[in-house]
């Protein structure tokens, strides 16, 4: 009778067998996938069902579906986004930033198959008690779940599921820019020749402060009139041609100074000025800026830049900025911006009335006089 039950569980070769081990009560399964056995329990006492369970297991290893390791670490699926990045030449300094500063510390050898909900809701508690932005807190997530779903994408796949969550508010972008009469207001009050300087860059193309406070006499070429930034945001190192202005005040900073020297310093002296907020508020309370940022420079240049007609791609090149939808919100639309467009449209509809006007004369045939 037991030879007989032997030969019941048994399948067809290749299809796999279910068995019934003698200190349980639930029916396994046991089959080959990808060059291993696979065997687990069905949970439940029912043979017929563990026919169909096996059934659907093999269909699932067979057509890529199945995850092929419960073990798999939230750092190796991160692994696979990095390997992602690298091929497809996408900001892998910043991936790997958000990584090694926000998301390991956190998650680090967690198991991918516990990151749920709770654990989501724990880690954005956790970077909220550290005074990060939600703006922030969704591009880390983003990240996280780009790693889930790579992994889920895999074949075999490496997690169950991918890894959804739902978005924090966002403050809007901030809205601040100067016309030009304010920079000159500001610049009239810089005494300081590296404010002055700095004011300029800034002002004409978007230099973020991080950018300027890194330059080195090196990166100052006065006689093909450019600068070269090397400590840019986006990773990526940029060349930018110089105005007469800007030139003649960045020729003033590295006079007398070694390649090595910081370009912007205090007076004579050759140590890199690291903070100039006490400077900064000083000259936009004499100018009657009071609470502009000197960021908002950075999105005055990308509208003045516009305005005048240059290139979108260009501007981009110039300022730094790698995605379109980031690059929009810096190219802000003032009222006056509206009322100008708004004219510029009655100009427009003038002057195809006039010409359709004319064409009509022309058009019409000669009335002759008898």
């Amino acid at each position: 009778m037991e030879s007989t039950e032997k030969k019941q569980q048994r399948g067809k070769r290749g299809q796999g067998s279910v068995y019934l081990p003698s200190n349980s009560r639930n029916w396994w399964i046991k089959f080959s996938a990808n060059g291993r056995v696979i065997q687990k329990s069905a949970e439940t006492e029912s043979r017929r069902e563990t026919l169909d369970f096996l059934k659907a297991e093999i269909l699932k290893h067979a057509s890529g579906e199945a995850v092929d390791n419960g073990k798999v670490t939230v750092e190796q699926l991160y692994d696979v986004l990095l390997a992602d990045y690298r091929i497809n030449q996408k900001s892998l300094w910043w991936a790997e930033l958000n990584w090694n500063k926000h998301l390991k510390p956190f998650f680090g050898t967690m198991q991918a198959k516990i990151v749920g909900t709770d654990t989501l809701s724990r880690y954005i508690e956790a970077r909220r008690a550290e005074k990060a932005a939600n703006g922030s807190i969704n591009r880390e997530l983003s990240l996280l779940q780009r790693a889930f779903m790579l992994g889920y994408e895999s074949q075999p796949r490496k997690v169950a599921r991918p890894l959804r969550f739902h978005r924090l508010a966002e403050s809007k972008p901030r809205q601040g820019f100067i016309e030009h009469k304010q920079y000159d207001a500001l610049a009239a009050n810089c005494s300081d020749l590296f404010m002055r300087t700095m004011l300029c860059l800034s002002y004409s193309f978007g230099f973020r402060k991080s950018e300027l406070l890194t330059l080195r006499v090196s990166d100052v070429n006065l006689l093909a009139g450019t600068v070269q930034l090397r400590d840019s945001k986006n990773g990526e190192a940029r060349k930018v041609s110089l105005t007469g202005d800007a030139k003649n005040l960045l020729a003033a900073c590295v006079a007398g100074k070694s390649a090595e020297d910081a370009v912007f310093t205090r007076g004579k002296g050759t140590k890199a000025v690291q903070d100039f907020r006490g400077t900064w508020d000083k000259i936009t309370l004499a100018a009657g800026c009071s609470g502009l940022l000197f960021h908002d420079l950075r999105r005055s240049a990308v509208r003045n830049m516009v305005r005048a007609g240059v290139p979108e791609v260009v501007c981009m090149k110039v300022s730094g900025h790698k995605t379109r939808n980031v690059f929009d919100r810096y190219n802000i639309t003032s009222e006056r911006d509206l009322a100008d467009a708004a004219g510029k449209i009655e100009i427009s509809q003038r002057q195809a009335k006039v010409a359709e006007t004319q064409q009509e004369t022309q058009n019409a045939e000669p009335v002759t006089i008898q």
